[in-house]
């Protein structure tokens, strides 16, 4: 799943002082404002990366039961495991205790803790249900550390569904660097890694969530094949009946995946 990594990024201005003017201070200040130009300005890429990679009790959760995950930080331990601090988001408490007892069970995890919920934060959280998990798995079952050593950051919360990791990222590079790192990634761990996302470093930097993310799977494929077969057009392409059989559900079970979806896009301060 996630490693440990906790490196900032963004535009971070550097202000030098200086009280005396020597040779040497000038130097010292034309080399200081060269770094400062290099490492503040605007190079560099937004990402968000879809990625698959074996051994990931996360992942194989979220395939196999209908929930996923939220990863919110992560620290290694003095045995060299990793614990991990996780929301697990579902339709239904039902489907949050199959996925607890499904982590319980996976051989990729050393133990899975129940915690009380948290304290209501300024971002909603996803799905009709809840919970807050801290697991304890082994460091070589994460992609984290392999994506940070090729520069790769991430920035904001990595959220799992369906047995794939969603990961908002930044890398100092230009765009034409950036596949020969994937590559890279790809061949040392075997991962499947494609980009869905891809902004300058100014284009999303006001760490806003997306509100789709609020969604749970159900509700996002619903709320997303409404707006691809214009069902919120004027005058309407579709009604709902004939989007429930394409969705294969009924049509009361639609209607309520599209009112809830519309309920935490339109009023995300009230859900």
């Amino acid at each position: 799943m996630v490693g440990t990594d906790s490196s900032g990024v963004g535009g971070v201005r550097i202000q030098y002082v200086y009280v005396a003017h020597t040779e040497t201070d000038e130097q010292n200040r034309h080399m200081s404002s060269t770094s400062s130009t290099a490492t503040t300005g605007t190079d560099g890429t937004r990402l968000a990366l879809e990625i698959w990679h074996p051994d990931c009790w996360g992942l194989q959760a979220t395939e196999a039961v209908d929930a996923g995950l939220l990863v919110h930080t992560v620290h290694r331990t003095v045995e060299e495991t990793v614990k991990g601090h996780f929301t697990v988001y579902a339709d239904t408490t039902a489907q949050l205790d199959e996925f607890v007892e499904f982590a319980n069970e996976s051989p990729l995890t050393h133990s899975t803790v129940e915690l009380g919920q948290r304290p209501t934060s300024g971002a909603p959280d996803p799905g009709n249900a809840t919970r807050e998990l801290f697991v304890e798995y082994e460091p070589e079952h994460s992609i984290s550390d392999t994506l940070v050593s090729h520069g790769f950051i991430h920035d904001a919360s990595v959220r799992v569904e369906r047995g794939l990791e969603h990961w908002p990222v930044f890398v100092a590079d230009g765009r034409p660097e950036i596949q020969s790192r994937l590559e890279s990634i790809r061949a040392e761990t075997d991962a499947e890694i494609s980009i869905s996302k891809i902004a300058s470093p100014t284009g999303d930097s006001s760490g806003t969530p997306d509100r789709l993310d609020q969604l749970t799977p159900r509700q996002r494929d619903a709320f997303e094949l409404a707006c691809d077969r214009n069902y919120y057009a004027w005058p309407r392409e579709i009604d709902t009946r004939e989007l429930a059989d394409e969705l294969g559900v009924s049509k009361t079970t639609l209607l309520e995946h599209l009112r809830k979806a519309e309920a935490k896009l339109l009023n995300p301060d009230e859900t």
